[in-house]
């Protein structure tokens, strides 16, 4: 695959998708990290940075969110590079920072990796021809900023759909797709690049839990949740807790007092946490990303992921109907996984 490749990432799943898709073309380019404000996610940004360049990749750090100006600086600096651009890799299509950079590069290829759960989403929502809405946001009022940013919006839909100026668009994603798009290639995501760089694990005989965000998105209610996994720890006898990178510290201060997990802030996505050990046998998970991508990632390791599906009584008030279905989707949809009881 010839031409010049420019990718656009905001968060470490979002950069080991660059690198699995870069592994499966075998080809490299320049990463550019719109740096985001959470410490727990630009750390592991960095690391995952690390990584891209040991495979070849130039990695250009943007501080897009540092300021008033950021934006500004960060759309001029980047606009010679949009245009010579023969191929852009984007990581999260409904980023409005992404939508915008859209309208800037002349690039005739677009392809969308993984951006975890989200990917299905997305494809769901080209198909039904629907505005670009992040699941857990659906049925919400349309606000100023969205009526401000509709114009620009609707052109990124339109290119990602392969429809405007005869686009070659295609997503990469370990996601399963019931329905693709017209116009719209789907490539497989087998997580080569990770099973061939980390592992195989040493695996211990205990459980690991994966934590999710589900509470700091509004979408679930706190004491549920600590309830559900003071259960799931009983019941399976976990002793890790591996964070999510947007978990509050109080709510992991909370879980390690009532359920003596220790909890893990991992330094890197879970991916290539599992590939490179120790791991549990067993791992449990609500809901999420991992669900999907672990029994891929882990392939031939006999570790066994466990999930366990959202009560629609642990939601919180004014919780759309699609989010709960969306939640039951994820569970229902994933390969390779038992239910945990």
């Amino acid at each position: 695959m010839s031409g010049s490749t420019l990718c656009f990432v905001e968060s470490p799943v979002q950069l080991l998708n660059v690198l699995e898709w870069a592994h499966h073309q075998e080809v490299t380019g320049t990463v550019v990290v719109l740096s985001p404000t959470d410490p727990m996610t630009r750390g592991q940004l960095r690391r995952m940075a690390e990584l891209a360049r040991t495979e070849g990749h130039t990695v250009r750090w943007e501080e897009a969110r540092g300021g008033a100006a950021a934006p500004f600086q960060t759309i001029g600096g980047l606009a010679p590079s949009l245009r010579r651009a023969d191929r852009i890799v984007l990581g999260d299509p409904f980023s409005r920072y992404v939508q915008l950079l859209l309208t800037i590069t002349r690039a005739r290829e677009l392809v969308v990796v993984d951006d975890g759960t989200a990917t299905m989403e997305f494809v769901a929502q080209l198909v039904r021809g629907e505005r670009l809405v992040r699941w857990h946001r659906r049925g919400g009022r349309v606000g100023p900023r969205d009526l401000v940013f509709g114009p620009v919006a609707a052109a990124a839909r339109r290119r990602l759909t392969g429809h405007a100026r005869r686009d070659s668009v295609s997503v990469f994603t370990s996601m399963p797709v019931a329905e693709v798009p017209d116009g719209v290639t789907v490539t497989s995501n087998d997580y080569a690049w990770t099973r061939a760089r980390f592992g195989p694990p040493r695996i211990t005989r205990g459980a690991d839990m994966v934590g999710t965000s589900l509470v700091e998105t509004g979408v679930v209610d706190l004491e549920q949740y600590l309830g559900a996994v003071r259960e799931l720890t009983r019941a399976h006898g976990a002793t890790r807790y591996f964070a999510h990178r947007r978990e509050s510290a109080d709510k992991l201060h909370r879980l390690a007092a009532e359920t003596g997990l220790e909890i893990v802030r991992p330094d890197l996505p879970l991916e290539l946490i599992a590939r490179r050990g120790p791991i549990g046998r067993t791992i449990l998970s609500f809901p999420s990303t991992v669900v999907h991508t672990l029994p891929i990632a882990l392939a031939g390791t006999g570790v066994k992921v466990a999930v366990c599906e959202i009560d629609p009584a642990w939601l919180r008030q004014g919780v759309s109907d699609h989010a709960q279905g969306f939640l039951a989707g994820i569970a229902g949809s994933a390969r390779g996984v038992v239910r945990a009881v």
